[in-house]
């Protein structure tokens, strides 16, 4: 989802999904938005 989705669907700004996006990829170490997509694709899915 867009950060702009994200917000409104939180109740929060876009700010602080964006803050909250780039914290994330700081802590894993991952470079850009695709590649924290691929993580959580990989790594967060239900069961099939």
């Amino acid at each position: 989802m867009a950060s702009k989705q994200v917000a409104e669907a939180l109740g929060m700004s876009v700010r602080t999904v964006e803050t909250h996006r780039q914290n994330i990829r700081r802590k894993l170490g991952l470079a850009g938005q695709a590649e924290l997509i691929k993580y959580a694709v990989e790594r967060c899915r239900g069961p099939a």
